[in-house]
């Protein structure tokens, strides 16, 4: 892995947002796999501005969604697709064939869809992640085996509390998603990993330095060939020797 760590959640964005567009600057046509938390956000938003001064292109890229809640009605604020589109694919004005996201329709023929997509696409170029504190990507928590593909998952207690803040209050968060699997994420030719406040140091520090196991599926990140991990201070505490 190569480990980048920044002062801020800003230094983050800017670092991974330059590592995006040194990418589709050699590979107009890349094909980005897209997280929708908070901490990726910031990045897409200086993608956006790049484009908007015209010092980058992303017109040519393709985007896979990376996962989804089930059971929100379309176009609900918290839904990963909600947020990719107000964020970056809105702004950027992508052609509706160039963007492959979850969370709609029968959840099976939708996890058989995104496969074919994404195999369709040539593969993910860049697959960006987040991590939660129980040490998930994408949907995948403790326990989820490295080798699935897209699939349905049951949120964790501890995930359906955190993100208790993007859902209005008294509205359940949903106990449900769909996201890809571990073994689709590490096919990706590259991964960006981003980490951001104090919370994540103790996931961040078990999945680069840790054992590798199902018990913290960021683990698994190991096993890929080209990962980059861009932290601020705080999720990076960790990490010192």
């Amino acid at each position: 892995m190569r480990l980048i760590i920044t002062p801020d959640a800003e230094g983050v964005a800017r670092e991974g947002a330059r590592l995006v567009a040194d990418l589709v600057r050699a590979r107009p046509s890349a094909v980005l796999g897209l997280a929708a938390g908070a901490t990726p956000v910031g990045l897409y938003r200086r993608l956006v501005e790049a484009q908007r001064a015209g010092t980058l292109d992303l017109s040519g890229i393709t985007v896979i969604g990376l996962d989804d809640y089930l059971g929100l009605p379309p176009g609900h604020q918290a839904a990963c697709r909600t947020v990719l589109e107000r964020s970056l694919l809105a702004p950027l004005n992508l052609p509706e064939a160039r963007r492959h996201l979850l969370g709609a329709g029968d959840p099976a023929v939708a996890c058989a869809e995104h496969e074919r997509a994404i195999a369709a696409c040539g593969g993910i170029d860049l697959q960006i992640l987040g991590i939660g504190v129980n040490g998930h990507i994408g949907f995948n928590e403790p326990g989820a085996a490295f080798d699935a593909r897209t699939h349905q998952v049951a949120l964790a207690a501890t995930t359906r509390t955190i993100n208790r803040k993007d859902f209005a209050e008294g509205e359940p968060v949903p106990s449900a998603a769909i996201t890809m699997g571990i073994g689709t994420i590490l096919e990706a030719r590259r991964i960006l990993l981003l980490a951001t406040g104090a919370s994540k140091a103790d996931a961040l520090a078990a999945a680069v330095l840790g054992t590798v196991t199902e018990a913290v599926p960021a683990s698994a990140l190991q096993r890929h060939a080209d990962v980059t991990v861009i932290a601020d201070f705080a999720a990076a505490a960790g990490l010192s020797s």
